[in-house]
């Protein structure tokens, strides 16, 4: 079975990386302490949520493959990586501090992410580990 979250949560977890390594080795020298520190707040988030779409397809694996709340949590904070990290990532690299302005909206959409999935918890009704072998 196919899983856009897992295909999306490993491919944001391989350009975090390589957006790490890049900012630590290429960026190192070129950028002051403050605007690095900015990109490694991207990296970091990236990181933290790819991880996060990770949980979700484990999540839709096990338990609720069709969930609409897990489904648009997916989107959202898939969303939230590019315009969060993405933002950050361009507003270091091309010094244009206008793209600032957007970060809050990846926020925003991390937020909403991070609801749904609570949401989602909360809805769900318990299931006793025991329940699943008798099946």
């Amino acid at each position: 079975m196919r899983s856009v979250a897992l295909f999306l949560g490993a491919l944001s977890a391989l350009t975090g990386v390589g957006m790490g390594a890049f900012g630590a080795h290429a960026l190192k020298t070129i950028l002051s302490p403050e605007m690095l520190a900015v990109y490694q707040t991207g990296v970091s988030y990236q990181m933290w949520h790819a991880l996060g779409l990770i949980g979700i397809a484990i999540i839709q694996q096990l338990q609720a493959e069709d969930s609409a709340l897990l489904n648009w949590a997916a989107r959202l904070m898939f969303l939230g990586i590019v315009i969060f990290s993405g933002s950050l990532y361009c507003l270091t690299v091309l010094n244009q501090p206008w793209l600032g302005m957007f970060t809050p909206i990846g926020g925003v959409s991390f937020l909403t992410a991070w609801t749904l999935i609570a949401i989602f918890a909360v809805k769900k009704p318990h299931q006793s580990r025991y329940a699943r072998a008798r099946r």
